[in-house]
């Protein structure tokens, strides 16, 4: 009964609405307008149509632009119009057709047409969605040839651009950014031990930071720059530390099995971490000042590890393992089950809190990907010689 009542009171005005689509669409279609909802996985991508531009102008928009929740279709089935061109700069806007409105219109000059086109992509992100985009940002990762230890590099997200920090010619792993600075930490065997290194991008200085006997793997800066987390082993088995900026005052925070791949809350309240509890490999989390361990469920994906916590503060990107490895994420504050997103391993979250960068296996070497996590959209980035691996996105 309810269903008929409800079809009484809407049927004369869906004719309407139908009549009124008919008679519009004998001259020209009706864009598709687009509701835009937010953190829900499963979103369908926004469909922009993309005039005007083509070779490395065009690419850089297209791979910017889909890794952020976009999709390119024809001009009449999508609301917002891309158009430009690209010469010595690019220049460029955009329009809204359904509202009939310009939102975007600008000039882009003074460095390479690449850099151009994603200022103009970041602009496009912002104009339609009110958030910034991504696509000045940098990542660091781990790049080894097939007959080398491996070295960190840094380049743009994309892949292009990259260039060498370190020449140790030694096993290197887990860089991370040092909030606020070109900075990075990250482990090397350089001096014959695992040791964390600090190395400040702008000035090429570095130093040991962490050197204890043992293992000094996985350091992760804290958002503010002040604090750093680390897994230490001087003491007998791998647990979470924490430490000042430069390596002084460390104190310890766990006493568990395995502890590993800590990383911080966006408050900078809270270290994530992976450990084992009763034989099980869980998620956990600990208070950054000290004090008692609680579990971070993740029911459905075991074996779970590398956890990254979004900059929003929503979400915790981690590794699981079965046979092979997926990328999953689940509500930081434990509301719902994980999701699994794709294979791969090594997540790191962009600024937008809603970007993903990890790698996944290629043949036998690892390539980085970045993927849209509300729409499961991903690309490849562009890859130097042999397998990249472990990277991390800067956030600031």
């Amino acid at each position: 009964m309810k269903m008929k009542n409800c079809l009484k009171i809407h049927l004369p005005f869906l004719l309407a609405m139908f009549m009124a689509n008919f008679a519009f669409g004998q001259g020209e279609q009706a864009p598709i307008q687009i509701i835009h909802s937010a953190d829900s996985f499963g979103q369908k991508p926004i469909p922009v149509s993309l005039d005007g531009f083509s070779g490395e102008v065009a690419d850089v928009l297209k791979f910017d632009l889909y890794v952020q929740g976009f999709s390119f279709v024809a001009s009449d089935a999508a609301q917002y119009q891309i158009s430009g061109s690209a010469g010595a700069s690019v220049t460029g806007s955009v329009t809204d057709k359904l509202a009939r409105k310009v939102l975007l219109s600008n000039s882009y000059t003074g460095t390479s047409l690449r850099r151009q086109a994603h200022a103009f992509a970041n602009d496009i992100v912002f104009a339609i969605t009110g958030k910034k985009g991504i696509g000045l940002t940098k990542i660091a990762f781990k790049a080894q040839s097939p007959s080398g230890a491996g070295e960190i590099y840094v380049s743009d997200f994309d892949g292009h651009d990259a260039q060498p920090v370190t020449h140790d010619n030694a096993i290197v792993s887990r860089p991370s950014w040092m909030p606020g600075r070109l900075a990075l930490y990250y482990n090397s065997y350089k001096l014959e031990n695992p040791d964390i290194f600090f190395s400040d991008l702008s000035t090429g200085q570095r130093r040991v930071v962490a050197s204890y006997g043992g293992s000094n793997f996985s350091p992760s800066a804290s958002p503010d720059g002040s604090k750093l987390t680390m897994i230490l082993s001087k003491d007998g088995r791998p647990d979470v530390y924490v430490c000042n900026a430069d390596g002084s005052n460390v104190k310890r925070l766990t006493t568990g099995i395995e502890d590993s791949s800590p990383c911080w809350s966006p408050d900078g309240q809270w270290i994530c971490f992976a450990t084992k509890i009763n034989g099980r490999r869980l998620l956990a989390k600990v208070p950054a000042a000290g004090g008692a361990v609680q579990v971070i469920h993740t029911a459905g994906a075991p074996n779970p590890t590398e956890p990254d916590w979004s900059p929003d503060g929503k979400w915790i990107a981690f590794t699981s393992q079965t046979s092979e490895f997926d990328i999953c994420v689940v509500p930081a504050d434990g509301s719902a089950s994980p999701t699994l997103l794709v294979a791969g391993e090594n997540p790191s979250w962009s600024s937008n809190s809603r970007t993903l960068v990890f790698n996944h296996s290629v043949g036998y070497r690892q390539t980085l990907s970045v993927l849209d996590v509300f729409t499961k959209q991903v690309k490849d980035v562009s890859r130097i010689a042999g397998s990249d691996s472990e990277p991390a996105w800067r956030k600031d």
